[in-house]
């Protein structure tokens, strides 16, 4: 169920933030192991097109992988790159095809790249999760619980912190702020 001030279409939310766990990607050169990547840098995924980005593209950057639209405008033109990643492991949340769900975040002026939508656990996940999962291990173990789980990278690649599903985007600002702070 959507939150108070939130818009719901075809089983997805958005509320303030989008409302998914983000996924999908694939590895290069570390395409048989993720895991072993040296840096987030090393990865590469799949955007809502079609074409592999390289995400060495957003090297200087700090990532928070979430629905952040309000971070987003407030930290972007300080280094802050939110990237989505849609995945519809959790209980069906995330349906649509690619065109339906960039069709439907148009329309609330979502701003950050988005990629094809994929898979965060099991046998199918996607290189850039596998390597988050690797180095930055949940509560309960590696596999992202529900929709709503972050990640935040450093400006260097480097998996900074992970977030549950629970923790709002509010809480962990000072994080983001910090790592901004860092060259």
């Amino acid at each position: 169920m959507a939150s108070p001030g939130s818009a719901t279409s075809k089983g997805w939310s958005f509320s303030g933030f989008l409302g998914r766990s983000f996924c999908s990607a694939e590895a290069a050169p570390h395409a048989d192991d993720p895991t072993k990547a040296k840096s987030f840098f090393d990865l590469a995924a799949t955007d809502m097109e079609g074409n592999v980005v390289p995400m060495s593209k957003y090297r200087g950057r700090v990532f928070n992988y979430t629905q952040l639209a309000e971070l987003d405008t407030k930290y972007r033109d300080k280094g802050l790159q939110i990237l989505a990643f849609p995945c519809n492991q959790f209980g069906g949340q995330e349906p649509g095809t690619n065109e339906e769900i960039m069709d439907f975040v148009k329309g609330f002026g979502i701003t950050f790249p988005f990629f094809a939508k994929c898979d965060v656990n099991g046998s199918g996940t996607v290189p850039v999760f596998q390597y988050l999962k690797h180095h930055l291990g949940g509560l309960l173990g590696n596999f992202i619980k529900w929709n709503f789980t972050k990640f935040l990278v450093d400006r260097n690649g480097q998996p900074y912190q992970r977030y549950s599903p629970q923790t709002a985007p509010n809480d962990f600002e000072a994080d983001i702020v910090e790592l901004l702070a860092k060259q």
